[in-house]
C-alpha cells in the first residue's frame, strides 16, 4: 500500500468532502440552522471583501493593453461556456434531478479560479501576467455577470427568481463588501499581502457553505429526490465538458495565432471554474432553494479541473518551450 502515500492529497477537497459527509449524517437542526445561515451570511461578505482588498486596480489596468489575450479568455468563460451550459441542460436535463438540471447550468456561469489559473499557467511557463490579469477580470466581472446570467438562463426555470429583495441581498452580501474591499485598499492590502493565512478564510467560507447546503439537502430530502444514475450521468458530463473545453481553447488560441505562453493562459484561464466564487454566490442567488444538488456539479467539476490542469501543466513544464 505504499503507492498510496505518493498520491497527492488536496486538503481543501479533503475538507469539502468531509462537510459534504457530515452535513449528510449530521445535518444542522433546530436554532443552529439559524446560527447557521447567520455564519454563511458572514463569512460570504467577509469573503468577498479580501477579493476586493486583494485584487489591484492597477493590475488589471496594466494589462488591459493585451486586450486580445482577455477578451478570448472572457468569451470561453462568459458565451461558450454558458452556451454548452444550454446545450447540455436541453441534451441530458430531462433525465436528471431538476437540482442537478439547474447545477449543470450554474456550473457553466460562474468566474474563472484564479490562485489555481495562475498557479498551472506557472508552472506550465506561460504568460503569468496575463493569466493574473484576466483570472482576476473574470472575478471582478463575475461579480456583476454570473448574477445577470443566472438572472437571463434560469429565470425561466423557476430556480431563481430575481426580486427587489434579492436584488438588495445581492448588493448587500457581493457588491457592497467587494467595493468596501477595493476602497480600503491603502489600508489593507499590505495587511492581506503580509498575512497568507487570511486564505483560510476563502477555504473556511467555502467549507461552511457545502456544509449548509447539504444540511439544507437533508432536511429536505436531497438523496432520495436522486439517483446512482443521476450521479453517474452528471460526472460524465463534467468530465466531457472539461474535456471539450481543453481543446477547444487549445486549438482556438492557437488558431487566432497566439503563442504557446498566451495558448497556455487562455487554456488554463479559460476551462476553469471557481469554487470559492462559485458557492459563495449560489448561497446568495439561490436564497430559499436547496443548494446540497445545486452546487454538486460545480463541486464535481472543480475537483476534474484541478487533476486534468495538474497534469497538463507538468507536461507543457518538461516540453520544450519551442
Amino acid at each position: 500500500m505504499s503507492w498510496l502515500s505518493r498520491i497527492p492529497v488536496d486538503r481543501f477537497l479533503l475538507a469539502i468532502i468531509s462537510a459534504a459527509v457530515l452535513a449528510s449524517v449530521f445535518p444542522a437542526t433546530g436554532v443552529w440552522v439559524t446560527v447557521l445561515e447567520w455564519a454563511t451570511t458572514i463569512a460570504i461578505a467577509l469573503l468577498f471583501f479580501l477579493y476586493g482588498a486583494r485584487l489591484s486596480p492597477s493590475e488589471t489596468l496594466a494589462g488591459v493593453k493585451h486586450w486580445r489575450l482577455h477578451v478570448t479568455i472572457l468569451s470561453f468563460t462568459y458565451v461558450l461556456f454558458p452556451l454548452l451550459g444550454l446545450g447540455v441542460v436541453a441534451l441530458v436535463g430531462p433525465m436528471l434531478a431538476p437540482g442537478l438540471q439547474s447545477g449543470l447550468l450554474y456550473l457553466t456561469l460562474v468566474p474563472s479560479t484564479v490562485q489555481s489559473s495562475i498557479a498551472f499557467t506557472s508552472i506550465a511557463r506561460g504568460n503569468v501576467a496575463g493569466a493574473v490579469v484576466s483570472a482576476s477580470a473574470s472575478n471582478i466581472l463575475g461579480v456583476f455577470l454570473t448574477p445577470l446570467l443566472c438572472w437571463l438562463l434560469m429565470s425561466s426555470t423557476g430556480t431563481i427568481a430575481f426580486t427587489t429583495s434579492t436584488i438588495v441581498e445581492i448588493v448587500l452580501q457581493l457588491f457592497v463588501p467587494f467595493l468596501l474591499g477595493q476602497l480600503s485598499r491603502r489600508w489593507t492590502s499590505g495587511f492581506v499581502k503580509a498575512h497568507p493565512r487570511l486564505k483560510l478564510v476563502d477555504r473556511g467560507s467555502i467549507v461552511l457553505v457545502v456544509y449548509a447546503a447539504f444540511s439544507a439537502g437533508m432536511r429536505e430530502g436531497m438523496w432520495s429526490s436522486t439517483s446512482w444514475t443521476d450521479l453517474a450521468i452528471v460526472v460524465a458530463v463534467c468530465l466531457v465538458l472539461l474535456a471539450v473545453m481543453l481543446v477547444l481553447t487549445w486549438w482556438t488560441a492557437r488558431r487566432l495565432g497566439f503563442d504557446r505562453a498566451d495558448a497556455i493562459a487562455i487554456q488554463f484561464c479559460g476551462t476553469k471554474k471557481s469554487l470559492a466564487s462559485g458557492l459563495p454566490m449560489a448561497g446568495v442567488l439561490f436564497v430559499g432553494q436547496p443548494l446540497g444538488l445545486l452546487v454538486l456539479p460545480l463541486v464535481l467539476f472543480h475537483q476534474a479541473q484541478l487533476m486534468a490542469c495538474s497534469a497538463l501543466a507538468g507536461r507543457y513544464a518538461r516540453e520544450p518551450a519551442a
